[in-house]
């Protein structure tokens, strides 16, 4: 079987596979990275050390992610709530994810939600959401 040209983020499967869920027949492509436009803005609305406020562009979006499975791997995704308006061109995810940050193996559980805007069955814009002190203490807190 062939390796996949994405299996250097299966640490982050769950969120792939629940966002690709999430947005189903609106987009076209397998992978997350499928359906993501080559001129893609990420836009995130925390500071959290190590993550840019804004990611222009899918290969800086892969390299970002990169960091993301270095750090944390996810065991699950899911409480997935999908709110599409704008007859498909926009798409508000509500969702949790969890797992383990790698440096301390302390578990990791976050909700998320995402403002996605689709144009020509792909996502250009990505605004995004979380529980900012719920990721700060996962990422401070020492390994017991």
């Amino acid at each position: 079987m062939p390796k996949s040209k994405y299996a250097a983020y299966a640490a982050a499967a769950p969120y792939f596979d629940l966002v690709r869920g999430a947005l189903g027949d609106g987009v076209d492509g397998d992978h997350f990275f499928d359906v993501v436009a080559d001129n893609v803005v990420y836009e995130v609305l925390y500071d959290i050390a190590g993550w840019p406020r804004v990611i222009k562009g899918r290969t800086a979006l892969m390299a970002a992610f990169r960091g993301y499975v270095d750090a944390i791997a996810l065991q699950s995704a899911d409480q997935l709530i999908v709110h599409n308006t704008d007859d498909g061109r926009t798409a508000v995810i509500e969702y949790e994810v969890h797992g383990t940050i790698l440096a301390t193996g302390m578990k990791y559980d976050n909700r998320f939600c995402s403002i996605i805007k689709i144009e020509k069955r792909e996502i250009t814009h990505w605004r995004d959401y979380m529980d900012s002190l719920a990721a700060w203490n996962a990422l401070t807190a020492r390994a017991r």
